[in-house]
């Protein structure tokens, strides 16, 4: 049972580092324009993460929870998928690439599971639903949010507002909202989908007649509460590249960003499929950088692609590798485990002491981005900005 308890703990881990890798998703777009200040858009992102607990199912977490058999899913599965996820989130992370931790889980739990027990061992029509989500949500997310942008434009012009003009502001907070309301329902789903597993596969939960599992409320507030806890410290490094390195964003365009995220994320949560909330948002802040004439870095697109191309690979040889250690002939597993977990903790350790802060990247953002929301603007100022 202790075994038990420590991998749960691992879970909600994951999911917390879920919370700062994807935080990002929604706060980037409102940090960049400077519709919120950096510190109280994690809070503001926070709460619609945590509300989502009260409304929606667990279509995605039973997606999740059946990847792997549950004949073979024990503790050494799911430790050597959390385990990969994790390092995965806390490196990609660190260099402030946007990548997914949904895909990153997936890989993690298939390559454990094809270590643990073959091929035999995956749903792969689970799997098959997370490899079409990787190609076809940035496009969604993407195109969306290039529509979105001539309607934006249209409300602009019939208007005469300015780029950064009080209602655009209010629009993004509303759509931000939306967003952190969807990766809070999609992701926080996922650690309950891994915990259910480890449940059902250690005999301490029962699945349903038609095989789907009913997870224990418990489960849920636990990973809700970790996701929300993990948006609120922020990692400022994604947020960073997010709002500032792939385009310039203005109020008008963030609400466009915004509404291609969502439009994304709420239908895959709809369909019960485990998207990646992180592509979503990155290729909707693209679609939106395009279609407002502002260009994109191609770089930093360039490198997203190539972090979204290898995050299942490398955590399914990961996890494969580290389910491996736990099958060394005794005392040899536990201390080839403990050495990985002293080098990986001690790394997390160093680079949590090591991370750039709010104040870091409010610093850079540009000055025409001026702060209307909730500051008082006298009326002579009311419009000022990039020209409509």
């Amino acid at each position: 049972m202790t075994a038990v308890i420590a991998v749960v703990a691992l879970a909600l881990l994951f999911d917390f580092t879920n919370g700062f890798h994807d935080a990002a998703n929604s706060v980037s777009t409102v940090v960049a324009t400077r519709a919120l200040p950096a510190k109280w858009a994690v809070w503001f992102s926070a709460f619609f993460n945590f509300a989502a607990v009260f409304i929606v199912g667990t279509a995605v977490a039973n997606t999740v929870a059946k990847t792997v058999d549950a004949n073979v899913t024990g503790i050494g599965v799911v430790f050597a998928a959390l385990f990969a996820a994790i390092v995965w989130n806390y490196s990609t992370w660190w260099v402030g690439m946007p990548s997914s931790s949904s895909h990153a889980i997936i890989g993690g739990l298939v390559g454990a599971g094809l270590a643990a027990g073959g091929t035999d061992a995956i749903d792969w029509s689970s799997v098959e639903k997370t490899v079409l989500a990787i190609v076809i949500s940035p496009l969604v997310a993407f195109g969306i949010a290039f529509l979105a942008m001539f309607l934006v434009a249209a409300l602009r012009k019939g208007f005469g507002l300015s780029d950064n003009a009080r209602p655009f502001k209010w629009l993004q907070l509303v759509s931000a909202g939306a967003v952190s309301f969807g990766h809070g329902a999609n992701d926080a789903q996922k650690t309950m989908g891994i915990i259910a597993a480890l449940l059902v596969g250690t005999g301490h939960l029962a699945t349903g007649a038609d095989g789907s599992i009913d997870v224990p409320t418990w489960v849920e507030f636990a990973a809700y509460s970790s996701i929300a806890l993990g948006t609120v410290w922020g990692g400022w490094k994604i947020i960073e590249t997010m709002g500032l390195k792939i385009t310039t964003l203005h109020a008008s365009s963030g609400v466009a960003a915004n509404v291609g995220a969502v439009t994304s994320i709420f239908g895959a949560t709809g369909l019960g499929v485990p998207i990646s909330t992180t592509h979503a948002a990155a290729s909707s802040v693209a679609g939106a950088g395009v279609a407002s004439g502002m260009g994109i870095n191609l770089r930093v697109i360039g490198e997203m692609v190539v972090a979204w191309v290898v995050t299942l690979p490398t955590t399914m040889a990961l996890a494969f590798g580290v389910f491996t250690l736990t099958q060394l002939p005794g005392a040899l597993a536990w201390v080839a485990v403990g050495l990985a977990l002293a080098i990986a903790g001690a790394l997390i350790l160093y680079a949590m002491t090591h991370a750039i802060t709010a104040e870091d990247v409010e610093a850079e953002i540009p000055d025409e981005n001026v702060l209307q929301i909730p500051v008082p603007v006298h009326p002579q100022l009311e419009g000022h900005g990039p020209a409509a």
